[in-house]
């Protein structure tokens, strides 16, 4: 391939990344037409998601494909408990449900963490690096919105604290894209699982949507 994987993987994944990005419901949420519970159930829903995906992470940290983007100061599960904590109370765990588009993204995350560590790459990449990106609009519009601390309880999830440099990890993470242990046939079904990832997500915020109406 003459285009680098890490650019490769954007451009063939933009149409459904903005999809995904444009929903109802993030445009609810981000323009700051929801209440809090709504921003809750969304983290719930994230919480699910990166579970699945820090689960799996410890069995491919010696993987030739995925190994290399096993990156501890990415973890995100523990910062989600600490943020739902503060948003539905210390017994949180009684009461958080994954959507039904939820449980069926974590479930397919869970499965390429067991049989298909090229795929799960693009699960990881697909959320990690759009929390190292878009996910500190919606950080700053929760902030703005309903009053968080900066970067206290109710956004930790968005706070990357063992990365003082995003803009520099971004970079290297798209060197371990461009370096991945794949072939061409290979790395062309790491672009499908991407784009399938982003439609996950889509499906994600339209029940969110569901939960959420529109406001008027």
């Amino acid at each position: 391939m003459d285009t680098p994987f890490s650019t490769l993987i954007r451009t063939a994944s933009h149409e459904q990344h903005t999809e995904a990005e444009t929903s109802s419901f993030m445009g609810d949420l981000l323009g700051g037409r929801l209440a809090v519970d709504a921003y809750a159930r969304y983290t719930e829903q994230l919480w699910f998601v990166y579970r699945a995906l820090e689960e799996g992470a410890e069995a491919l940290r010696e993987d030739p494909v995925a190994g290399p983007f096993i990156q501890p100061e990415l973890f995100r599960t523990a910062a989600l408990e600490q943020d739902l904590a503060h948003l539905r109370g210390p017994d949180w765990r009684a009461d958080v449900s994954p959507l039904p588009a939820t449980a069926a993204y974590a479930e397919r995350v869970a499965e390429c963490a067991r049989e298909w560590p090229a795929g799960y790459v693009a699960h990881h990449y697909t959320r990690y690096l759009g929390d190292l990106s878009g996910g500190q609009i919606i950080r700053d519009r929760a902030e703005r919105t309903w009053g968080f601390d900066r970067k206290g309880d109710g956004v930790r999830f968005y706070v990357f604290d063992e990365i003082p440099n995003p803009a520099a990890f971004k970079r290297g993470y798209r060197e371990l894209l461009d370096g991945v242990a794949a072939d061409d046939l290979e790395k062309q079904r790491i672009v499908d699982e991407c784009r399938r990832a982003f439609d996950f997500n889509t499906a994600v915020f339209r029940e969110l949507g569901g939960e959420y109406p529109l406001s008027a």
